[in-house]
C-alpha cells in the first residue's frame, strides 16, 4: 500500500480559493490564550463574586471541568476528526477538519484550533453544561473545561514545535508523535494518554520504546 504524503517541513497549503476562508484558517498560537483566558477569568469572576461559591466548591468543580475536557479531547480527535467519509466530498472535509494536519504536520499557522470553529463550539458545550449541570455551577466548572482545551492546544502547538527535554512533556510528545507516524488508529489522546488507556487505543509497551 502506498503511504500518504507527510511533509517534515513547516509549510502550509491552500485549502480554499477564498482567501477569507484561507485566511481564517491560519491561526497564530496566541489566539486561543487572548480569547479564551479572559472568558476563564470571567467564569472565576461569577464564580466568586456573583454566585460566592465556596473556594473549595470552586476548585473541585473547576478540576471536574479539567477532567472532562480530557474525555471531550479524546473522543471529539477519534470519532469526529478521524470520522472518514465517503466520496469526494467526505474526503475533502475529512482534509478541512484533520486530514491537512496529518500531511502537514509541522505546518505552525494550522496547530491550533480556528477561532471559526473553536467558539461556535465553546458555546454550543457552554450551553450544553449550562443544562446539564445548572447555571451557577457552570461557571467553575466552564473555566475548568476552557482551561483543558488551553492546555491542548498549547500542548500541540509545543508537541510539534518544541524540543522537550522533562519525561513528563518527552512522554506527551511521543504518545503524539506516534499518533502521527506509526498508527493514525492509536493515540488519539494530545494533552494526556489516560482515556486511550482506558478504551484500548494506547500503543503497545514494545511500541512506546
Amino acid at each position: 500500500m502506498a503511504k500518504n504524503f507527510v511533509s517534515n517541513k513547516d509549510e502550509t497549503v491552500r485549502m480554499f480559493k477564498s482567501d477569507f476562508m484561507e485566511a481564517l484558517s491560519k491561526v497564530h498560537p496566541s489566539v486561543p490564550v487572548i480569547i479564551y483566558l479572559p472568558v476563564i477569568l470571567y467564569m472565576f469572576y461569577l464564580s466568586i463574586f456573583q454566585y460566592n461559591i465556596s473556594a473549595g466548591n470552586i476548585i473541585g468543580i473547576f478540576v471536574f471541568g479539567i477532567f472532562i475536557w480530557t474525555l471531550t479531547e479524546y473522543l471529539l480527535h477519534r470519532f469526529v476528526f478521524h470520522l472518514k467519509l465517503k466520496g469526494e466530498l467526505g474526503e475533502r472535509i475529512h482534509f478541512i477538519f484533520h486530514g491537512v494536519h496529518h500531511d502537514y504536520p509541522s505546518d505552525s499557522k494550522r496547530l491550533v484550533m480556528p477561532p471559526s470553529v473553536s467558539i461556535p463550539l465553546a458555546v454550543l458545550f457552554y450551553f450544553l453544561f449550562y443544562y446539564l449541570i445548572g447555571s451557577i455551577s457552570v461557571h467553575p466548572f466552564f473555566a475548568g473545561f476552557l482551561t483543558g482545551y488551553l492546555f491542548y492546544d498549547l500542548t500541540h502547538y509545543a508537541v510539534h514545535h518544541f524540543n522537550m527535554h522533562s519525561k513528563f512533556w518527552l512522554a506527551i510528545k511521543h504518545h503524539h508523535i506516534k499518533h502521527h507516524y506509526q498508527d493514525p488508529a492509536k493515540g488519539y489522546g494530545v494533552s494526556s494518554p489516560l482515556w486511550d488507556k482506558v478504551f484500548g487505543t494506547t500503543f503497545k509497551e514494545k511500541e512506546e520504546n
